[in-house]
């Protein structure tokens, strides 16, 4: 089409007017057979894709269809009852196992205790403590000045300051060895 284009300007130009359009025709009938090749190609390739879109649906159904025979193979032996009795087993062996793990974790012997009885004893011990540590307090404060330590008295001497209070947790040989110097104390040791 160039070549011919570039004929009919020579020719033009020589003032050839015949071969000029000879040239110009051959032109016109390479772009009709351009678009008519183009057309074609498009179509060719409009057809490629549906093919390729064809054999993709197609292996897609191949392997959905293996898919669907490999679940019913799976599932051939098993329905919705079975797999309920399966599990019902399961269940009753879990609280069988259960059961027996209850079994061997209960004491033998006298050796079970009451929580309920174990929580009044505890309740009980803390009120002695607390009636033992009242008892302590008003020794303490029963006792003549002369009899305490210096530096108590000292303390005693000294203006009061505010003090910050710092709440230590009392642990239980503490309160132990309280309940101890208070007995002490009352025996006169």
């Amino acid at each position: 089409m160039d070549d011919q284009d570039q004929l009919a300007r020579k020719y033009v130009s020589s003032k050839q007017t015949n071969l000029a359009k000879s040239a110009l025709k051959r032109k016109k009938g390479y772009e009709s057979n351009l678009i008519k090749v183009e057309n074609q190609i498009e179509t060719l390739e409009t057809q490629l894709i549906s093919i390729e879109g064809a054999n993709l649906n197609l292996e897609t159904m191949k392997a959905m269809k293996q898919g669907a025979s490999a679940m019913k193979q799976i599932h051939g032996e098993y329905n919705v009852d079975k797999v309920e009795d399966t599990m019902e087993e399961i269940r009753e062996q879990v609280e069988l196992a259960d059961e027996i793990s209850e079994a061997i974790s209960r004491p033998v012997g006298n050796e079970f205790v009451d929580e309920d009885e174990l929580d009044e004893e505890l309740a009980e011990l803390e009120r002695e403590n607390k009636e033992e540590q009242k008892q302590q307090q008003q020794q303490q404060q029963k006792v003549p000045k002369a009899k305490q330590p210096q530096a108590i008295q000292r303390e005693e001497e000294l203006p009061s300051f505010p003090t910050v209070s710092k709440a230590q947790p009392v642990s239980q040989d503490d309160e132990d060895e309280e309940a101890l110097k208070a007995l002490q104390a009352e025996m006169g040791l």
